[in-house]
């Protein structure tokens, strides 16, 4: 097994869509490969599949190994772009080093995890047991691994092969959970002489609400509650609002439609606000844009009470980092995405959040903090989709297989840390009990964004990492 076989079979993969809720033809895929392999496979009824090898002569007695990834992906794409994610293959470019998908996600969060595991299984390596794990939905509430029952699998120990910094050992991250507001609005009539304006902010980063949070990238949502904030003094009148995606994915783009007095005075307004903006994000959003036109429109404005209190409370809306940890320099210990945006049906404004946080009370602080914000501007307030976080444990044999691993391939230490990401970790410790676990992957970067990469040099360590660690384990 090596890292060109790895690559081959995510190729394969980034041809089977996998959307979220959408699993059907990767675990056909899956449930496929183990067939012709002659692989024990089994399926549960939430749509988990494990594929077991069995342990190869003279390595009967070695501890079954659990290897665990997922098998979805976040599907996003640029404005404009045309791809169905039911159907269309992913495509992807090879440059300077990198797998890069340049307009939608890539999909090597899990896609390779997935890979590597399919490698390990079809390989001739010198092994104990193996259970191989693919979980679905992980990237909209981990809901294989909520709805998996004990015995699923056997191992207890257990590798997470989906983690994005190679050269970094995680044992630990945080939990999350989802709180959504909605306003029901009633529609009023435009003002006499008023004309209607289209203000569209496009070209930010993004990126993964977990890992991404803390390196000051701009979030396009809160950037449009800001200037809409500013525009109500002006007696604007709201029609549409709409940005952002996925729930754990920062915003990059948000579109407003309004109806104002003077467009000219507004079109001004937005040059002079788009400059400011992009001073002050001078460093990490080289491609954002703030633009406005003049914009012909029949549909009445959003009831100018409502339209105020929700422009308002997504201004006041907390985003970003609330506090570090005191214990691991460096590490976030909490924080809430504002994500998105939408007026998906007539009547209706929804938002979304997400908060994270490996502190339980922490977690549920800043949700709390947030549904207040919407609370006292009328909304109506749900959380859904809590998972744990993952409690780091620094004496974890496993750990020390992996690091010894490292140190003999690479000559150096590995770094050993706790991610602000979620990981299914979590819920495994929580619902199995006592499982010794750690969490390793190539380098990506742009995860849960287009353009997304993976980067090669990175999988060629990663592979003999991996091989190394399940080949010496004792």
């Amino acid at each position: 097994m090596n890292s060109s076989k790895v690559l081959e079979i995510f190729k394969e993969i980034t041809r089977i869509p996998r959307e979220s809720g959408h699993e059907e033809r990767i675990k056909a895929y899956l449930e496929d490969f183990a067939s012709s392999r002659n692989l024990e496979c089994h399926t549960d009824p939430t749509g988990n599949v494990c594929i077991t090898k069995q342990a190869s002569p003279g390595k009967e007695d070695v501890p079954t190994l659990v290897l665990q990834g997922h098998q979805d992906m976040v599907c996003e794409k640029r404005k404009g772009v045309e791809h169905d994610f039911l159907n269309d293959p992913i495509e992807y470019v090879v440059e300077d080093g990198w797998m890069i998908a340049k307009d939608t996600t890539l999909g090597a969060d899990d896609g390779i995890g997935i890979a590597a595991m399919l490698a390990l299984l079809e390989s001739d390596l010198p092994t104990g047991k193996l259970e191989c794990v693919f979980t679905v939905s992980e990237e909209t509430g981990m809901d294989g691994a909520f709805g998996m029952e004990p015995g699923f699998f056997t191992g207890r120990t257990l590798i997470n092969l989906d983690s994005e910094d190679e050269g970094q050992m995680f044992i630990g991250c945080a939990g999350g959970l989802e709180t959504y507001a909605s306003f029901a609005y009633e529609s009023e009539t435009s003002k006499t002489g008023y004309e209607t304006v289209r203000i569209e902010i496009s070209g930010a980063q993004g990126g993964h609400s977990g890992d991404d949070i803390d390196k000051g990238r701009a979030n396009a949502v809160q950037l449009m509650a800001r200037f809409l904030n500013s525009e109500l003094d002006h007696g604007m009148q709201l029609i549409l609002i709409k940005g952002g995606g996925k729930h754990n994915a920062i915003a990059r783009e948000c579109e407003a439609i309004i109806s104002v007095p003077d467009p000219e005075a507004t079109n001004a307004r937005v040059r002079s606000f788009a400059e400011d903006v992009k001073n002050e994000y001078s460093r990490t959003e080289p491609d954002l844009k703030i633009v406005s036109s003049d914009f012909r429109c029949t549909e009445k404005p959003v009831s100018s009470d409502v339209a105020e209190r929700l422009i308002r409370s997504l201004f006041a809306c907390p985003h970003g980092v609330e506090t570090m940890s005191q214990d691991i320099p460096g590490l976030v210990e909490t924080s809430t995405n504002l994500a998105s945006v939408h007026m998906s049906q007539p009547g209706k404004i929804e938002i979304v959040t997400s908060q994270r946080s490996a502190t339980a009370s922490a977690r549920k602080m800043i949700a709390a903090k947030v549904a207040a914000c919407f609370r006292l501007a009328g909304a109506k307030i749900e959380h859904t989709s809590e998972y744990p976080g993952w409690k780091p444990n620094v004496n974890s044999p496993i750990l020390a297989v992996c690091v010894d691993s490292y140190k003999k391939l690479f000559g150096r230490e590995p770094e050993v840390k706790a991610i602000h990401a979620g990981l299914e970790c979590g819920l495994f410790g929580e619902k199995f009990g006592d499982i010794d676990m750690i969490s390793f992957g190539p380098t990506l970067r742009g995860v849960h964004t287009p353009g997304e990469r993976l980067d090669l040099a990175s999988l060629d360590k990663f592979t003999d990492h991996l091989v190394d660690v399940v080949t010496s384990f004792k």
